[in-house]
């Protein structure tokens, strides 16, 4: 007997259902809707009219457009997390499973593909989402970027895996912050250097964080992956922070991942 789970949501008394969902992450996914639509099999109208009646449920947009395309709204965000987080409970036999952010994604997702793990999944979400997982049982490891966080971890066994410089892009006291790396320690840079400053906006998204105009803080392992070069106000070294690894319990296939990563030498 073949048994299949799809999880609607109920947002303020109107049904959104599961295909109207997974047409909004593929959005997210692909940063176009018209690459969304053509990602899930359907039309771009069609499409459309799954945002629209997402939006009518909701009561506000779950996406804006930019220059590079369409990123998710913080609204658009959180319907995405819920179901993913719904989903994954679904799972009864999940596979090993790994907690990452997009500024450690291609450095993890090279190393489980080397490490040959069978069933090994990789969610990319941020620090506070991928504790959650931790402590939903959803995930084996997860790689922390903000050592901050940490004090809401102390339960889990951790091993530092490398260490990351930020650079600062300083285009006035009007900030955009991006919601991957340690945002928190770069702020309290400017903190301690007394710099007065404010957080208009955040995104997740990286074309809407490097097209802002606005100041911002990102991590300089993210533009060397991508070949990008960005002069930064200060040397990035002022800002480096360490990236944790952690986890329940001693595990084979965990150690062999952190050697793994280790030897890449962030």
């Amino acid at each position: 007997m073949d048994i299949s789970i799809q999880n609607s949501q109920i947002i303020n008394g109107k049904t959104v259902t599961a295909r109207q969902i997974e047409a909004l992450m593929a959005v997210e996914k692909t940063g176009s809707q018209t690459a969304a639509a053509r990602a899930i099999g359907i039309s771009a109208p069609v499409l459309h009219k799954y945002i629209a009646c997402i939006e009518d449920a909701v009561g506000a947009p779950v996406l804006k457009t930019t220059p590079s395309g369409s990123v998710l709204t913080s609204t658009g965000r959180e319907i995405i997390d819920l179901a993913r987080c719904t989903e994954n409970r679904c799972i009864m036999d999940r596979g090993f499973t790994i907690c990452c952010t997009p500024v450690t994604e291609d450095i993890m997702m090279s190393v489980v593909s080397a490490s040959k793990i069978p069933d090994a999944h990789i969610i990319v979400s941020d620090d506070q989402y991928n504790i959650r997982m931790m402590r939903e049982n959803r995930a084996d490891l997860a790689i922390i970027d903000d050592p901050l966080y940490l004090f809401d971890a102390e339960e889990y066994m951790m091993d530092e895996i490398g260490y990351l410089g930020m650079v600062y892009v300083d285009n006035g006291p009007s900030f955009i912050r991006y919601k991957y790396g340690a945002q928190r320690v770069a702020f309290m840079y400017l903190d301690s250097i007394k710099k007065k400053y404010t957080i208009d906006s955040e995104t997740f998204s990286l074309p809407e964080l490097l097209g802002s105009n606005k100041s911002f803080f990102i991590d300089e392992f993210m533009l060397t992956r991508r070949n990008l070069r960005l002069k930064s106000a200060v040397d990035p070294k002022i800002l480096r922070h360490a990236i944790t690894a952690i986890y329940r319990e001693e595990d084979p296939r965990i150690s062999k991942i952190i050697k793994a990563v280790k030897a890449r030498k962030l």
